[in-house]
């Protein structure tokens, strides 16, 4: 039993080899795909809504494993690049947020001219704050 395990395992590798695989722009699909079909779950009375969302889920299934079994790696790859820029810096702010939540230390006031976010020592009471990148004053209790 064991042995057969070890050629499947090996005739997929085999298979896979040359094609692209999973990879961020993969996962994110995958994530729509999901959000899609539970949606048009909780709309199954509207039948139109249903057929649509069908449509979709199915296209994206499709996107999906054309994608993952695709040999032209190139073209893939400046693919999920493309997709990475795009998403980098709304992860990135998203995880900035988290981390200003968590940061029970500091208070974090934004600066209204220029959107810096400005970090103070928390609980020195009221205080007047000089954005260090365009000179604005901020007030605030830290």
């Amino acid at each position: 039993m064991r042995n057969f395990f070890y050629r499947v395992t090996g005739a997929i590798a085999r298979f896979m080899y040359g094609r692209n695989g999973t990879d961020q722009l993969n996962a994110a699909l995958l994530a729509a795909y999901l959000l899609v079909w539970l949606v048009q779950i909780l709309l199954g009375r509207n039948q139109t809504a249903r057929l649509v969302l069908e449509a979709v889920s199915l296209a994206l299934a499709f996107l999906v494993l054309f994608r993952t079994f695709s040999r032209n790696l190139p073209k893939r790859r400046a693919e999920n690049a493309k997709f990475l820029n795009w998403w980098q810096p709304i992860k990135n702010r998203f995880a900035a947020a988290r981390q200003r939540r968590q940061d029970k230390e500091h208070k974090y006031f934004v600066c209204e001219s220029c959107k810096t976010i400005c970090r103070v020592p928390a609980g020195k009471g009221k205080v007047e704050i000089t954005c260090p990148k365009c000179g604005g004053k901020i007030i605030g209790k830290s």
